[in-house]
């Protein structure tokens, strides 16, 4: 299964967990794995707390913190894009449990954008027995 993303800014957070948790429930899987998947450069997937907007504001500082730029020599301009994308990663893979992603209390599943807006793609592939 496949759902599209149009992300807002240059970068942001958008959370997702709604669309996974409706694709898994959707598959008639009762016990196995959800592995949640984008297949960008320049944007990421990660899970983290999804009840104070401010984590993610805290993580986007932090991000721009961290990555500089350096004097790419990527000629597109957007270096810093795939710098933090690599370091969020391209996928996410959840236990499944009673035909339900398992989450914790205050998790929550986002695509991170980098080299927005775009619109994006994020797979989801829900494996195990019915």
């Amino acid at each position: 299964m496949e759902f599209a993303v149009e992300t807002y800014s240059r970068e942001c957070f958008v959370e997702v967990t709604d669309w996974v948790s409706k694709i898994v429930e959707e598959s008639g899987v009762r016990e196995g794995l959800c592995l949640v998947y984008v297949p960008h450069t320049t944007c990421g997937l990660t899970v983290n707390e999804n009840a104070d907007p401010d984590v993610v504001k805290d993580i986007l500082k932090s991000l721009g913190d961290i990555v500089k730029d350096i004097g790419f020599r990527h000629s597109e301009g957007n270096s810093i894009a795939h710098v933090k994308s690599s370091l969020m990663g391209c996928n996410q893979t959840f236990p499944v449990e009673n035909g339900k992603i398992v989450l914790g209390t205050w998790q929550g599943v986002y695509l991170t954008e980098f080299d927005g807006p775009r619109k994006r793609k994020v797979k989801v592939e829900v494996i195990g027995s019915l």
